[in-house]
């Protein structure tokens, strides 16, 4: 889950144009759609909207706040710019990856800051294994902007595309990009299942509206209690093209989320929809249109069921507290000072983004044998998705 640290700064107001604007053209969409937009629908419009999206603008998201500055800048705070010792500790799992399946490129899927591919970058070089290409994938003009600055020591090495190529050989990456795509949402009232969408009421403003629907979550939910939660065909679209594509190399991808019987638990009947903005939380995607971020948890047995679709080997699943001893966090942070111990604690800590975050990995079969990954050697839970 991202971290909604509060930070003592002011906020500052958002210009009203940008909102405005985007509200008008998925009020537009509404129409277009007969008085009912999908939420998943909705929610990419919200998130990357050209222009006008979360994403897509030039209003700042993510990172930490320079200390003693004043105003907006930062609505969450991922696991790199937590501590360097993040990405120092994936360094390890992604240098043994890269030698044991004979690649020399990187790729990541939205970088954010730029922080983890500077971590990675400046960790495999200490490791002798710097790879010959780091690609990066963002759909983000503004965050291309930040992450060439934030690069310009690796320049030589560093490219950004905004599609992947037929074929792939690489070590991928990905560090809170599935939660970020969108998803559907099925609502169970009365007994009879929904999908949850977007209306327009005569007043302009958006509100929620159910239509009956065929689909359901993947596995049964006994009862007939009210139920809201999320289905994900694009994040498991997108990781089967991944998988497809990806001829030689591995992939990890690190997110906070559940196995699916935990995911579809009969008791989490609220979903796990959230919004993020100025270090606070909120479950109102509607409001503040383009303004914040809106994501839901990530459903790894979905995940690993459309990495093996395409042809993938589970290498394995853990949670990230234990992936990141395995790889050799506490290694390093004997060396690090007190400052980051006491935030690599946020990293491990059950009760913090230990044990809410989880890693999976997965490989080709030319890409699987004689090895096994190291983030995974103790606490694997495959058997477990």
């Amino acid at each position: 889950m991202k971290d909604n640290r509060r930070v003592s700064t002011d906020t500052v107001s958002e210009p009203s144009s940008l909102t405005s604007a985007l509200r008008q053209r998925v009020a537009q969409a509404v129409g277009a759609s007969g008085g009912w937009l999908p939420f998943d629908r909705f929610m990419a419009m919200a998130l990357y909207e050209p222009g006008l999206g979360y994403y897509a603008s030039e209003v700042p998201k993510f990172g930490l706040l320079p200390q003693g500055r004043r105003g907006g800048g930062s609505d969450f705070v991922t696991a790199p710019e937590v501590t360097p010792l993040f990405g120092q500790a994936l360094a390890r799992q992604v240098a043994q990856a890269l030698q044991a399946t004979g690649v020399d490129e990187l790729w990541e899927f939205g970088a954010g800051t730029g922080a983890l591919a500077g971590q990675l970058l400046d960790s495999l070089a200490l490791l002798g294994q710097s790879p010959r290409q780091y690609t990066i994938v963002d759909l983000s003009g503004s965050l291309r902007e930040r992450q060439r600055a934030a690069l310009l020591r690796h320049a030589a090495l560093v490219r950004w595309v905004d599609r992947l190529p037929d074929s792939m050989h690489g070590v991928v990456v990905g560090n809170e990009v599935l939660d970020a795509m969108p998803v559907q949402l099925l609502a169970r009232t009365g007994g009879v299942w929904h999908e949850r969408g977007v209306g327009l009421d005569a007043s302009g403003s958006f509100h929620w509206s159910d239509r009956p629907t065929d689909q359901r979550p993947p596995i049964d939910l006994p009862g007939d209690h009210d139920y809201l939660t999320e289905i994900h065909p694009q994040a498991e679209a997108f990781v089967r093209t991944v998988a497809e594509r990806l001829v030689r190399g591995a992939a990890f991808f690190l997110d906070y989320g559940f196995p699916e019987s935990e995911y579809y638990h009969p008791q989490r009947h609220m979903g796990t929809l959230i919004c993020h903005r100025a270090h606070r939380s909120d479950s109102d995607p509607l409001s503040d249109l383009g303004l914040k971020d809106i994501t839901a948890h990530v459903n790894f047995t979905g995940i690993a069921l459309a990495a093996q679709d395409a042809g993938m080997e589970v290498l394995g699943y853990t949670s990230q507290g234990r992936f990141l001893i395995n790889s050799g966090l506490l290694d390093l942070a004997r060396d690090a000072g007190a400052r980051e111990n006491a935030m690599m604690q946020k990293l491990v800590n059950e009760h913090e983004m230990g044990e809410l975050f989880k890693v999976i990995a997965f490989a080709p079969q030319v890409s699987c044998a004689g090895w096994a990954p190291v983030g995974f050697s103790a606490g694997d839970r495959t058997h477990r998705l």
